[in-house]
């Protein structure tokens, strides 16, 4: 078993209690649950981010639900992407057309939004999860 960094959570199977008969897959019980290791590849590059607004509700992200969001990689076409234009930041689903640059909201209620040569633009990174509470 891998040796676990201070301050994450113990694993699920490690809190079990026992409320009748032993489980027979008690026995292949091997693996700690580390949603660090399930969810981040690049640790270094990887950073979390609280989502605003509703532009990306058909997509699964919600406002308040946070992101996970990985530097790392390479954005590319149709992935979610956290940018910045001209100051503000956004989350959007990339396209890339030829030349052409878009950022496309997965909500009806807004527009793509092309990206202009004489726009201030950068791509912080791909988002990789979503946390979503029930």
């Amino acid at each position: 078993m891998s040796e676990r960094e201070p301050g994450y959570p113990e694993a699920l199977a490690d809190n079990r209690r026992s409320a009748g008969f032993p489980s027979p897959a008690d026995d292949y019980l091997e693996l700690k649950l580390d949603l660090n290791n399930l969810l981040i590849k690049h640790r270094e590059a990887t950073f979390f981010l609280r989502v605003e607004g509703d532009s990306m509700v058909g997509a699964g992200i919600h406002s308040g639900d946070l992101i996970i969001v990985d530097r790392a990689l390479q954005a590319q076409h149709k992935k979610v992407v956290v940018a910045v234009l001209d100051g503000e930041l956004l989350v959007r689903r990339l396209s890339l057309q030829g030349s052409e640059i878009s950022l496309v909201a997965e909500n009806s209620d807004f527009t793509d939004i092309k990206i202009a040569e004489a726009s201030s633009f950068e791509i912080w990174g791909t988002v990789t999860n979503v946390i979503h509470e029930l």
